[in-house]
């Protein structure tokens, strides 16, 4: 079995880079950015007002206190934002200006409006003010030609409005993968099916589709294919015809009945690995069919779905060229002692409170490979080494929040 670790490092690396498109930057959230942005002027563009006030001579305002105020004039016109013509500041006089508009000629520095007394034309600065005080400055941002945002970030709402405020209507992003998803098992029915017998609902691949979404990629669902060797080759092949990769989901251990394995040999799918010292999910494997891949997860609710959030996601983010592929690790205090069986890195899921310092971890109950229950509630999972078999209470574990999967 490989660990965790290699298993991961070769989804990545054998991750295929999916082809790109132009997007409306309005439309580009979540998306992987495939090209350097780099802002084609300086930004700010023009040297403007922080604050409501008055555009000064810093000079000017030297000494003024309350007590002893330094009475300015107060030009005609002002200054606002999207204006044409600006008075200058002469000595001995300000200018009227508001938040975002141009700083006039002569001026270095605004007072807020709520530190100078207004009487007709004459305005009392009551402070000494210093040179580019409230003042933001042509490029203080961005310089003409510097990169704005490297290929490989993952848009978010806030990086679509620098890319729109340095003028860009479209943008290069990788092309959504698409997943399709293959279920296999005679047991499995629709929540529309009758129940009949051992039958249990196909509830796995509705989770797995919504990963795949938050991943980037689109998610197709297959009919459910039975444990009949010719029905999953059948379905390995239409998945892959119009995929980037296929997951299916049980049929991958050592039973009699698990007959993915062979159905990928005759779909010709090349198999990369197969079972990882993990628990849950020891039989997750990995093939590939030209520079298409094939994800098999366990068929256990709990296994397939975890296992997809730690190879899946890496792989799909991989492929559209994210930089961070991998949801990072953070660190969590366990509330309650924790033991585990050695030999398998074990992945537990739990519930961060990050409102403590430091931050606290609970594990769950019901960490059978088949409990959904507890997969529905966590929101992260605990890793616990392979090589040690208990954690006291208030041991520092690493955890993996599955908001950044």
């Amino acid at each position: 079995m490989l660990t965790f670790d290699e298993a991961r490092k070769r989804v990545i690396e054998s991750a295929p880079r999916v082809a790109t498109e132009r997007v409306l930057v309005h439309e580009a959230a979540g998306r992987v950015l495939r090209e350097d942005v780099r802002s084609p002027g300086d930004l700010p563009p023009f040297d403007y007002s922080a604050m409501d006030g008055y555009a000064v001579r810093a000079e000017d305002t030297v000494g003024a206190t309350e007590a002893v105020p330094k009475a300015l004039s107060v030009r005609d016109g002002e200054s606002r934002a999207g204006g044409d013509e600006l008075p200058d500041v002469l000595a001995g006089t300000c200018v009227r200006i508001f938040t975002g508009a141009r700083i006039p000629a002569g001026a270095d520095a605004v007072e807020m409006q709520e530190n100078v007394r207004r009487d007709g034309a004459i305005a009392q600065m009551i402070r000494s003010m210093t040179a580019g005080q409230n003042i933001r400055r042509r490029g203080e941002d961005l310089r003409a030609g510097a990169l704005a945002l490297p290929s490989g970030t993952r848009l978010t709402p806030s990086q679509l409005s620098l890319l729109t405020s340095l003028g860009r209507v479209r943008v290069v992003v990788a092309r959504r993968p698409v997943v399709t998803i293959v279920a296999t098992g005679d047991e499995l029915r629709s929540p529309e099916d009758p129940e009949r017998p051992g039958s249990v609902i196909e509830s796995i691949s509705p989770g797995v589709a919504a990963f795949v979404a938050q991943c980037g990629g689109v998610a197709r669902l297959a009919p459910v294919a039975r444990d009949r060797e010719d029905e999953v080759v059948n379905a390995i092949r239409d998945a892959l015809a119009g995929s980037d990769v296929v997951v299916t989901i049980g049929g991958v251990s050592v039973g009699e009945h698990d007959v993915v394995r062979t159905a990928l040999e005759r779909a010709g799918v090349t198999l990369d690995f197969w079972k990882v010292a993990l628990k849950p999910g020891k039989p997750v494997a990995l093939g590939h069919a030209g520079d298409k891949r094939w994800l098999g997860l366990p068929g256990n609710p709990a296994s397939a779905l975890l296992t997809f959030t730690l190879f899946g996601a890496p792989l799909l983010r991989a492929m559209q060229g994210d930089d961070q592929p991998c949801a990072p690790f953070t660190a969590g205090s366990l509330t309650k002692a924790t033991q585990h069986g050695t030999g398998r890195l074990e992945f537990v899921r739990a519930v961060l409170d990050e409102r403590a310092t430091p931050a606290r971890v609970s594990p769950l109950k019901g960490q059978a490979s088949g409990s959904v229950v507890s997969m529905a509630h966590a929101d992260s999972y605990v890793l616990l080494d392979a090589e040690r078999a208990s954690f006291d209470e208030g041991a520092m574990v690493p955890v993996m929040r599955l908001r950044d999967v």
